[in-house]
């Protein structure tokens, strides 16, 4: 069955990928496609409603939706008395949500005392696009998502075409530092280029084959997807193996291009966009006329003050994988982590709620979906993050689109994120609690996982242990640890990959921190409650 799936899948990408490369995005297609979403928020979100929710038997938030007691026609006399966030309040209030955990499958739906088990595809949106839009009945069927979805990314290349302009970078050569399949950010960005004809000239990739050797499936898409591009004459460069501690290459590459053209535009993550500003410093390197445009994790204020040091513009790039993206940074920012949210896109929404083992409470982000290309179909799910959503004039060229939303101090509450990979808290929580202490002995108050800065601002991860057990080599537990996320998921491999290669976990040897009402979070993540 999962021969057939994966068959289907990427019969689906290669049958859709020639149509996709045939059409190239222009600037004013961009404008017109982003104000008439705009204009249709409320009437996407009733579709949505009506035929992903209403019109699939076997869409979780059915469930909920019967416990609310809540039929289609009030969700319309809801949204023309409310509004759009004034309805998500309301079903939030009422019980209709679905938490982090819930919407990846890892814990049942209970409410009022009633479960309801889920798995992670029963949120998959189950209809293509144009079943959404269909004027008469019938529909096309439920369609077979595929991990890059052609669809998704050509919704969300408008953003970037706009986002470009603004910035003055539309013309610039283009870079990305992003990793290859079973990573999805390098092709995502590769396609999204190729919609804005806006192909990156270099393709450099941290994963290299020693750390992780891509499975044959994985392998074919990459080469299927650059060789058809440049049998259109779309010059998609092949990924260039770039390791960590070698980004002084890439640094030198923006650098020249950047004299050349007078500007030069790279994507890359946080913690990739510090290791380039390092080598610049380090190699004596102008790159005054250069823009990083980054995500993946929080851009922290340590962070921050090195990347700019080397003179580089920095731009913040805020993105679910499973909804696209949800906003990029301000042109007149209050800070560096300040961006523009998507409305057009996502309907956000703030709920308070505590954090996991502690007594901190959050104003947890809650989105929902409103484009029908979205893999999968959200309506008041918990993405684990928080911050601030302050509505205000800045003057920035994206302001002119209605976006006049903008989001600060992007945290998780219950992710673990370095260099640019995250790892959901109870990925790894079994092997503090479960691998580690049969491995090492003790039990699982004796382990615990803290998130930490170094002097330059890299994220570490330090495993900590109580000194009351019997360790021989630290580096033995490291091993252990990276071991068992090599065997837990894809995302997790991916993480032990390149956490291996930057050396983010650490051994400390001290008692776990225990909160002040003797409570013990296996995933210390103190420092998320700052703002």
């Amino acid at each position: 069955m999962a021969f057939l799936s994966d068959f289907k899948m990427y019969g689906r990408f290669i049958w859709g990928l020639r149509g996709f490369l045939k059409h190239t995005l222009t600037l004013e297609e961009a404008k017109e496609i982003i104000m008439k979403r705009m204009e249709e928020r409320e009437s996407n979100f009733l579709r949505m409603v009506k035929k992903g929710i209403f019109g699939y038997p076997k869409s979780p938030y059915l469930f909920l939706m019967k416990l609310a007691r809540c039929e289609m026609g009030d969700i319309e006399n809801m949204v023309k008395a409310k509004g759009l966030e004034g309805t998500l309040h309301a079903l939030r209030e009422a019980g209709v949500y679905v938490t982090f955990e819930e919407f990846k499958g890892r814990e049942p739906i209970v409410r009022d005392g009633k479960l309801f088990p889920v798995e992670d595809h029963d949120f998959d949106n189950p209809y293509l696009s144009a079943y959404y839009y269909a004027k008469t009945g019938g529909t096309t069927g439920a369609g077979t998502r595929v991990m890059v979805d052609l669809e998704h990314i050509a919704e969300n290349a408008p953003y970037l075409m706009v986002a470009y302009d603004g910035y003055k970078v539309l013309d610039a050569p283009i870079a990305l530092w992003r990793g290859i399949l079973p990573d999805t950010s390098g092709v995502w960005h590769i396609l999204l280029g190729c919609r804005l004809g806006r192909i990156p000239q270099k393709w450099f990739t941290p994963i290299t084959n020693q750390d992780i050797k891509p499975a044959l499936k994985n392998r074919i898409a990459t080469y299927y997807i650059i060789t058809l591009g440049r049998w259109f004459g779309l010059p998609i460069p092949s990924p260039e193996p770039v390791s960590l501690d070698q980004a002084a290459i890439i640094a030198r590459w923006a650098s020249e291009m950047s004299k050349i053209h007078g500007a030069c535009l790279i994507r890359v993550g946080v913690s990739t966009a510090l290791r380039i500003s390092i080598a610049a410093q380090e190699q004596g390197l102008d790159l005054t006329r250069v823009t990083l445009i980054g995500g993946g994790e929080p851009p922290t204020p340590a962070k921050l003050k090195g990347i700019v040091r080397s003179g580089v513009r920095w731009i913040p790039h805020y993105t679910i994988t499973e909804a696209g993206i949800v906003g990029l940074g301000c042109s007149h920012p209050m800070d560096g982590n300040d961006l523009h949210f998507f409305k057009d896109g996502l309907a956000l929404i703030q709920h308070p709620r505590h954090v996991p083992g502690t007594e901190i409470k959050v104003d947890a982000f809650h989105y929902t979906t409103l484009l029908p290309t979205t893999p999968k179909l959200f309506l008041n799910v918990e993405s684990d993050d928080y911050g601030v959503i302050e509505n205000r004039q800045c003057g920035c060229p994206l302001e002119r689109y209605g976006f006049t939303e903008h989001l600060r101090h992007v945290r998780s509450f219950r992710k673990l994120t370095g260099e640019g990979v995250t790892l959901i808290g109870s990925e790894i929580i079994h092997i503090l609690e479960e691998k580690l202490p049969s491995r090492f002995g003790g039990c699982l108050l004796d382990y615990q996982l803290m998130e930490e800065e170094d002097d330059q601002g890299f994220t570490k991860l330090s495993i900590i242990i109580s000194p009351k057990i019997n360790i021989r080599d630290e580096r033995e537990v490291i091993e252990v640890f990276l071991n068992a996320l090599k065997r837990s998921s894809t995302s997790a491999d991916l993480a032990r990959a390149l956490w291996n290669q930057a050396e983010t976990l650490r051994v400390k040897r001290m008692e776990p921190i225990w909160t002040a009402r003797g409570k013990l979070n296996p995933l210390y993540l103190a420092k998320r409650s700052e703002h």
